[in-house]
């Protein structure tokens, strides 16, 4: 049985390679996105099982990349964020996130 393709959205390489690191040591499929750019072409060319995002990219919000996303795909979209403001959570998840972990977990 194939694992899912999770792609993992950070622009942070210590972050990045935790998941990465944790996703290979389970046997998972992953690809990485260090922007906003990469992660909407990413999900539109590989059409992943799952999305782990980071909403402060260095190009596009993570929010702006959700709404692109939920254009033509319901992928679960997980922001996985510093961010831990009330407001911050509720425009994700109004944007179309399904769910919402605040670092550092």
């Amino acid at each position: 049985m194939n694992k899912p393709l999770i792609l993992v959205v950070e622009d942070d390489s210590s972050v990045k390679n935790l998941i990465t690191t944790t996703l290979k040591a389970h046997d998972y499929r992953h690809l990485t996105a260090p922007n906003g750019k990469a992660a909407i072409l990413e999900a539109s060319s590989h059409n992943p099982d799952i999305v782990l995002l980071d909403l402060g990219l260095p190009d596009i919000e993570g929010v702006d990349v959700i709404k692109k996303i939920r254009t033509w795909s319901n992928v679960p979209i997980i922001v996985i964020s510093a961010r831990s403001e009330d407001t911050d959570k509720i425009d994700a998840l109004d944007a179309g996130a399904d769910d919402y972990i605040t670092k550092p977990f």
